[in-house]
C-alpha cells in the first residue's frame, strides 16, 4: 500500500510539472510576434533580416527575443555559418510545425467566425 501511495504522489507531481510546463510555454508562445514568427517562418528557412522585413513592425531587439525564446522551447533551430560576417538561419522545428498548424487552425476559426465576432464587439461596445 505505501508503493501505491509513492507511486501515485509520483504520477500528481509529474501531472503539476506538465501543466506547469504547458502555462510556461503558452505564456511564452501566446504573444503576437511568436505567432507571427512562427507563421513568417511556415516551411522555409529565413535569416534574420528575411524574417525582420517578413513579420511587420517588428523591432530588431522583439526578433531577436523572441527567436531566442523559441529556440528555447524547442520550436525553433538556429544554425551559424562560419562566414564573415556570420550567416544565421532560422527553421521551424517538429514541434514548431505542429504549433504551426495549429495558429492556422486558429486563423482558419478567426476567418469563419469574423463576422460574428466583429457584431458581438459592437453590441458590446454600444
Amino acid at each position: 500500500m505505501v508503493t501505491k501511495q509513492l507511486k501515485d504522489l509520483s504520477e500528481d507531481a509529474d501531472l503539476r510539472r506538465a501543466d506547469s510546463l504547458a502555462r510556461e510555454i503558452f505564456s511564452d508562445v501566446a504573444n503576437k510576434w511568436a505567432l507571427l514568427i512562427i507563421e513568417t517562418l511556415g516551411d522555409r528557412t529565413l535569416r534574420f533580416s528575411e524574417l525582420r522585413k517578413g513579420v511587420e513592425g517588428i523591432s530588431h531587439k522583439m526578433l531577436t527575443q523572441n527567436l531566442r525564446m523559441l529556440e528555447r522551447n524547442g520550436l525553433v533551430e538556429r544554425e551559424v555559418y562560419p562566414t564573415v560576417p556570420p550567416r544565421v538561419e532560422y527553421t521551424l522545428t517538429e514541434p514548431g510545425r505542429g504549433l504551426r498548424a495549429t495558429v492556422d487552425g486558429m486563423c482558419d476559426w478567426t476567418q469563419k467566425h469574423l463576422g460574428r465576432i466583429e457584431d458581438a464587439r459592437r453590441r458590446f461596445d454600444a
